[in-house]
């Protein structure tokens, strides 16, 4: 029996041998599944990214304090654009990018703003491409690495507090946490009876995506076999829907390992003097100098730091209401630009879910975009430093008297007294809210003259205001992030 055994291993042994000159394989078989093949551009692919929020994610990936993410979030975060776009699209450019309405899925006890959903998916945003033109200028087409996000609301999605939004973009329209009057179902609908082939991502957390997948399948008649719980952020889920209307599901396992680390850039970016294209400038305004007043109300032992969001042109008509490639190096280089410059407790922006005029985009013709720059712009140093998010929701930057509703907003009120605040803002808007500021000091002609307009092209500048013990105000442009646009590159960074 031994021999019988003996002999029948050596037979094998040489088997193998003859296989293997013979050019010949001897595998194993992996106990992976085979990932399912990129999504085929003929038919209409819904993808589904879960970003992960307080109920559903990985531990160690969502600070509980400030509902936003850790460094190993972001990192997720960065390597699922690669993942997506290699894995899920095979290198094809995407079609359409929904995020998660911020304000519509307040967190804690604070309500911080539900930020994830539009972080999970901006670097996937910079490694595609989006032409635009301008008839304004007589331009383009030009295509740069950049895409829009959609994250605005619709009538029915507005949270408590938030007015009607002017314009309301119908093309904008974002995701809604809560799903109000199936305003989701009504967007996801509305794609599928276009019945136009590509690629449509939504990001957003598990609760809305799964309920979100769950409706489409029932209204649609797919009998799709979904999957009833949450996995991990690992898995992206997508429907692929022919012309003739019969879906598939496929999902995709990215098998992610993020480090916990702060995300390195490669090669790293390049620091050095201010590249401000003004002369820096210093106004100080003391109540009961030349007629000047502290104004009543006025906070105190306040600092705020003014930074534009990163960089949006890649030539000066060309805006899709988000930063492009450029703007990425800048946007994740904060935290390393700003160290030792800023000391802020909390960090500021206008809510993403606002939108602005943009330039004509040159298939679909769109020319109104969610405005989730600023606010994407300064996420990466709130999750660098653990600091907690909040976004302006009270006013919009299309009203009247914008200048005056910001300088009472961050001023007054006592809010912000004995606070340091860092406020990602639209540039042109900077300027005329420190003059209102000083205009409110009844500030005299020569003090107000002494503010610059902030140039298009200055990315780099910092603006100060500080307000003492007792209100009187002191507003400086001397203080930069150190980063030359001209130094960064065009192509977005990738991991």
């Amino acid at each position: 029996m031994e021999k019988r055994v003996l002999a029948l291993t050596l037979l094998s042994t040489l088997a193998l041998a003859l296989l293997a000159g013979c050019g010949g394989n001897a595998t194993t078989q992996s106990s992976e599944p085979t990932p399912p093949n990129p999504l085929s551009s003929d038919n209409v692919n819904l993808i589904f990214v879960a970003s992960q929020d307080l109920a559903f994610g990985v531990p160690g990936e969502m600070n509980p304090t400030t509902a936003n993410l850790t460094d190993q979030g972001l990192q997720r975060a960065l390597l699922t654009a690669t993942f997506l776009q290699q894995t899920v699209l095979g290198m094809q450019n995407v079609t359409a990018i929904y995020a998660l309405e911020p304000m519509t899925h307040p967190q804690t006890a604070n309500q911080y703003p539900d930020m994830v959903g539009l972080e999970t998916i901006e670097q996937f945003a910079m490694i595609n491409q989006i032409t635009l033109s301008s008839n304004q200028y007589g331009a383009g087409p030009l295509a740069a690495y950049s895409y829009p996000i959609h994250a605005s609301y619709s009538l029915g999605s507005l949270p408590g507090g938030v007015p009607v939004p002017d314009p309301l973009c119908a093309n904008c329209q974002g995701i809604d946490f809560a799903d109000q009057h199936g305003d989701n179902e009504a967007l996801v609908t509305g794609i599928l009876h276009a019945n136009v082939p590509g690629f449509y991502v939504v990001s957003a957390p598990w609760e809305t995506v799964s309920r979100l997948m769950t409706n489409i399948n029932r209204s649609e008649g797919y009998n799709l076999a979904l999957p009833a719980s949450y996995i991990s952020p690992n898995f992206i889920y997508a429907m692929a829907i022919t012309t003739s209307g019969s879906g598939s599901l496929f999902t995709y396992d990215s098998h992610i390992t993020p480090s916990a680390t702060y995300p390195v850039l490669s090669p790293p970016v390049a620091s050095g003097g201010c590249t401000q294209q003004v002369p820096p400038f210093s106004v100080t305004v003391t109540g009961g100098q030349n007629g000047t007043i502290v104004p009543a109300g006025a906070n105190t032992n306040e600092t705020l730091y003014f930074i534009r969001h990163a960089d949006a042109h890649p030539t000066g008509y060309w805006n899709d209401n988000n930063y492009i490639a450029a703007g990425q190096w800048r946007a994740l280089d904060l935290p390393n630009a700003l160290a030792g410059k800023v000391s802020p407790l909390q960090v500021y922006s206008i809510d993403p879910a606002q939108a602005g005029p943009g330039s004509i985009e040159f298939t679909t013709g769109d020319h109104t975009f969610s405005s989730v720059a600023p606010a994407l712009t300064a996420m990466p140093y709130a999750i660098a430093n653990n600091l907690p998010y909040n976004l302006v929701t009270g006013f919009q930057l299309s009203d009247s008297n914008v200048d005056t509703e910001t300088a009472n907003f961050f001023f007054s009120g006592g809010k912000f007294s004995n606070q340091s605040v860092l406020v990602a803002w639209a540039y042109q808007f900077i300027q005329p809210t420190i003059h209102t500021l000083l205009e409110n000091y009844h500030a005299t002609p020569q003090q107000l003259a002494q503010l610059a307009t902030w140039p298009p092209g200055d990315y780099d500048t910092i603006w100060t205001i500080q307000l003492d013990a007792v209100g009187n105000v002191t507003v400086s442009n001397g203080s930069c992030e150190g980063i030359s646009s001209k130094a960064l590159p065009s192509t977005p960074p990738r991991f």
